[in-house]
């Protein structure tokens, strides 16, 4: 956790324009910046880049598993434990053609929520995670994805009480679903969007035939979902692992 010291602290404001979410504040009694805590995500941007002159800036131990979460979710060079990958803790399905996570007729979601400058509560992440596993969606297991340490039942997408109120920089929901069911939990994208205090940008991932082609993304039109312009093509240098 980040703390100014108030003995330290000499109120120049410089600190405030390096903060990702604007967490740092400014008291005009004191004259002296101090950390929203609810706010701040932890990502140690501050600390990390040395940002106060003064030394003002100090880490305080992380005293719950929750913050511990949080700080290694936020900082896009700490590695998470369980998966080993820095960045968020997922490499979501980037590697698939080694993988295999996604099968022949899936279809794979990355709801990539949050972005810098405005950040994610997880209370908005369960939102969106319960909505795509109420519409079919399968949520990926916590050995592939960091959120799902945090769910009481994987298959509703539910998370621990305790962890709703924790303010992250970015998180992704990862799921997969059949093809025929891609309709259904866009839709129920669309919904929930209207009920969550944040961004997001979501990424699919489909197998294409020997044209490139995937008639699954005719769903989009009926739905009023632009069609995508841009992409990462994965060339299956990891065969035989993606066949099956």
């Amino acid at each position: 956790m980040t703390m100014i010291n108030n003995d330290l602290c000499t109120g120049c404001k410089i600190c405030q324009k390096y903060c990702t979410v604007d967490a740092i504040l400014y008291s005009s009694e004191e004259k002296k910046c101090y950390i929203d805590q609810e706010r701040c995500t932890e990502c140690y941007v501050c600390l990390r880049q040395k940002v106060c002159s003064q030394g003002a800036i100090e880490p305080i131990e992380l005293d719950n598993f929750y913050k511990q979460f949080q700080h290694v979710i936020s900082d896009p060079v700490e590695n998470h434990g369980v998966t080993g990958v820095t960045g968020r803790g997922t490499e979501e399905v980037k590697t698939n053609d080694v993988s295999g996570r996604i099968k022949k007729g899936e279809v794979g979601i990355a709801i990539d929520m949050g972005r810098p400058g405005m950040g994610v509560y997880l209370r908005d992440a369960e939102k969106v995670a319960m909505a795509v596993a109420g519409a079919g969606a399968e949520l990926a297991p916590a050995e592939h994805t960091p959120l799902a340490t945090l769910m009481t039942d994987l298959k509703v997408g539910k998370l621990v009480d305790e962890c709703l109120n924790y303010h992250l920089l970015s998180v992704i929901v990862e799921a997969k679903c059949q093809e025929n069911q891609l309709k259904q939990v866009l839709e129920a994208l669309q919904k929930v969007e209207k009920e969550i205090d944040t961004v997001f940008s979501l990424g699919l991932i489909l197998r294409v035939d020997e044209n490139g082609e995937n008639q699954t993304l005719e769903c989009l039109n009926d739905i009023g979902i632009a069609r995508p312009h841009r992409g990462k093509v994965n060339v299956g240098l990891g065969k035989p692992l993606s066949l099956a």
